[in-house]
């Protein structure tokens, strides 16, 4: 039988970045992007912070679990404000792991709870939908350039 720490360092495959955002300020719209650079205080071009939350990222798969809980089709990325949408691996599994995505790495570090802004967005109980399913946030290891299409994999 394997040994916990064996189990929890296999991927049954690298995951793969689906699409990428930024807002460039305070309550405006999220912006899509083919390509973003990562920098040490997060995505270029975002208004967020460096450290521990630097960049948000979001399981593709958990679009279709919150809308399923509003009672419609998935929701889109641009409307939770997450940078990174990622598909094919469990970003929670990561947590406190370092992940590489192209040329840049990321730590993965605490949940990306919902804001109250959840239920303006998404309508009545959109916060409740995105609880558990609101991503991860990450602090930047090295900054590289990003695209939709590339992969994210642990780094060993």
């Amino acid at each position: 039988m394997p040994e916990l720490a064996q189990l929890v360092s296999g991927w049954a495959k690298a995951g793969r970045i689906e699409w990428i955002g930024v807002r460039p300020g305070r309550r405006l719209d999220m912006m899509a992007l083919g390509q973003a650079m990562i920098r040490e205080d997060g995505v270029e071009g975002d208004r967020s912070r460096p450290g521990k939350r630097a960049v948000t990222l979001i399981q593709h798969e958990h679009l279709a679990a919150i809308g399923s809980y509003l009672g419609q089709g998935p929701v889109t990325p641009d409307v939770l404000r997450r940078n990174l949408v990622v598909s094919g691996i469990n970003l929670g599994a990561l947590k406190g792991r370092e992940v590489q995505v192209a040329t840049a790495i990321l730590r993965i570090t605490v949940i990306c709870a919902p804001c109250s802004r959840m239920e303006e967005a998404l309508g009545s109980g959109g916060y409740s939908a995105v609880r558990g399913h609101g991503g991860w946030c990450a602090e930047v290891v090295r900054s590289g350039m990003v695209g939709l299409g590339d992969a994210v994999q642990p780094v060993d």
